[in-house]
């Protein structure tokens, strides 16, 4: 199941994060994952959930993005939840193309059967297109 967190920038979508990967911990019997560029959400997460700063790994566009969250539910069965904070910076150069976002949305969407994805999208609603709305 694919989520999102839709706000404008600057609007409290990584406090809405934060506090879903803590709710998501707490309450998961298995692994819970958070993506994120760089080391913002360090210092807000335990370390029981597994951080991973999406520059190590030189993921550029929705192609990527969706073999690396794809790559993370094949890898550990027991991965419940996966987060990712900052979507539209993650796949940079696509983020201008909104239909390409979509479908890669539904891409994940049809691998993650037993996790959860939860996405922050920096975006006003009247912004984006309909293979995006569903998602929230």
């Amino acid at each position: 199941m694919v989520k999102l967190i839709l706000g404008k920038r600057g609007s409290g979508k990584t406090k809405l994060l934060i506090e879903a990967i803590r709710a998501a911990k707490t309450e998961s019997k298995g692994n819970v994952v958070a993506i994120q560029i760089g080391n913002s959400l360090n210092s807000h997460i335990k370390h029981d959930v597994r951080l991973i700063n999406i520059e190590d790994y030189d993921i550029a566009g929705c192609d990527a993005m969706h073999g690396f969250a794809a790559g993370i539910m094949a890898s550990d069965y027991d991965c419940t939840h996966i987060f990712v904070d900052g979507i539209l910076r993650i796949v940079k150069g696509d983020r201008e193309n909104l239909e390409k976002v979509g479908n890669m949305l539904d891409q994940i969407h049809k691998v993650s059967r037993d996790t959860e994805v939860t996405l922050t999208f920096s975006a006003d609603i009247s912004e984006i297109p309909d293979n995006i709305k569903k998602y929230l």
